[in-house]
Parts: C-alpha cells; sequence; structure tokens
C-alpha cells in the first residue's frame, strides 16, 4: 500500500468503516511508515480534540489512539479468525451433502 492510499484511509479507520482486507493493509501500512502514522496522530487529534473540547471532557488521546490500534489489531485477527471457521464450515456443509447424495444413490 501506498501513503496516499493509507491518507485516504485514515478517516475510514477512525470511523471503523474499513473492510477486513483494507484493514489488514492499513494496519500493516501504519505499522511500517512513520509519515503515516504521524498522519493519523494528527487527524485523531484533531478530530477527537475538537469534539472532546466541545463537550468539556478530559482527554488523553495518544492513550486512545494507541488503544484504538490495539482494538482494530484484535477486531483484525478476529475477522480474520471467523474467515476460516467460515471456509470450515462451508466445507462441513458440502461434505454433508455429498454423503446424503450418496446414501440416496445407493440405498
Amino acid at each position: 500500500m501506498k501513503c496516499k492510499e493509507a491518507e485516504k484511509m485514515i478517516p475510514l479507520f477512525l470511523e471503523d468503516e474499513l473492510e477486513t482486507e483494507e484493514l489488514r493493509e492499513f494496519m500493516e501500512h501504519i505499522e511500517k511508515c512513520d509519515e503515516c502514522k504521524e498522519e493519523l496522530s494528527i487527524q485523531f487529534l484533531v478530530s477527537e480534540g475538537m469534539a472532546r473540547l466541545e463537550t468539556g471532557n478530559v482527554f488523553d488521546l495518544q492513550n486512545e489512539l494507541k488503544g484504538r490500534m490495539n482494538d482494530a489489531g484484535r477486531a483484525l485477527h478476529f475477522r480474520e479468525n471467523l474467515k476460516w471457521i467460515l471456509y470450515a464450515l462451508e466445507g462441513l456443509v458440502i461434505l454433508a451433502v455429498i454423503i446424503i447424495i450418496l446414501m440416496i444413490i445407493f440405498l
């Protein structure tokens, strides 16, 4: 992924609107690219900071961003594991259909 693509995805990441594949590519790029990581921090600080200032809430945005990145990593891991479970279930369904067809043919 190129930096321009990652920068365009930052608002989507902040709104938790990235699909699994997009999220994986984004996370991998952010981990390797200090410039994009900095841009993510800036956009997060501006958007969240402005919202918090308006409400008067106390905040620690750097730690919140780290938490959001950790949460996104866990969500990505969960989504990818779920994908493999679904593949396994799909295989079991296909196997069950084959067995049923064979039972009908030979019984």
